[in-house]
């Protein structure tokens, strides 16, 4: 039956191959009966930016995506909050399309919503703050003008500094905002919505001005056992790896 898959959060990196080892054998396995993957954010565990597409492991990930829609899956890359400076050159090597987030589509007859999550955090006000300022295309264009090496650098500064405050903050506060999630499902017309980012597989339901309307949450790849989402005409499912 024709479907479509949906993944997110890998943060595939050297350092975790138990997560890189999945993702292959998925891409092998499980992915080529699909008609589209959409990956909704953090392929990778940290993108410096697409002048760094020669790493031997980044290759890798990219020749197994090449690969894979050669063999007729259609791919779709979200930015995610790790990898929100990949662009056109690491979609090229990939082929496959870099989506908005958000983006809306009928998928097999349903309006469904896809965004990386991130941005529906609205309680950590934080780091709100700081997705807007690495957000910034100026901001952008002054990081990526510096050395490779130095921006991987300060990437690992800032990283340290992130799971430093996360130790810090109370649990909910990384969650999504239901007032946040209520209020893009208006905007959008009430459609289904999936997304990643805050690492908590479920399926959630949203009454929002009358309208019932599915939120489901892809889980991340460091856990060990991985749920990507199934989607065909009868609805969606998760797939265990």
């Amino acid at each position: 039956m024709p479907h479509s898959l949906f993944i997110s959060d890998l943060h595939l990196s050297r350092e975790h191959p138990h997560s890189a080892e999945l993702f292959l054998r998925f891409a092998a396995d499980i992915a080529p009966a699909a008609e589209a993957l959409y990956i909704l954010g953090d392929l990778f565990e940290y993108w410096a930016g697409d002048d760094d597409l020669g790493d031997p492991f980044h290759l890798r990930v990219t020749d197994t995506l090449r690969k894979l829609a050669a063999h007729g899956t259609r791919i779709y890359i979200m930015h995610g909050n790790r990898d929100f400076l990949m662009d056109e050159e690491l979609c090229s090597a990939c082929n496959a399309t870099l989506l908005d987030d958000p983006t809306l589509l009928d998928l097999y007859g349903t309006p469904t919503l896809l965004t990386h999550g991130d941005a529906l955090c609205t309680d950590d006000t934080g780091y709100q703050d700081f997705r807007n300022m690495v957000r910034n295309r100026d901001w952008q264009t002054r990081f990526l003008a510096q050395p490779l090496a130095q921006r991987k650098e300060l990437i690992e500064q800032l990283r340290m500094q992130s799971e430093s405050e996360k130790r810090l903050k109370a649990t909910d506060i990384m969650d999504v905002n239901c007032d946040a999630v209520n209020e893009l499902l208006r905007q959008q017309h009430y459609p289904r919505l999936i997304h990643g980012h805050t690492h908590r597989p479920a399926k959630h339901l949203h009454h929002v001005d009358g309208h019932a309307c599915e939120r489901w949450v892809l889980g991340d790849w460091d856990s060990g056992k991985t749920a990507t989402l199934r989607c065909d005409e009868h609805g969606l499912a998760w797939v265990y790896v």
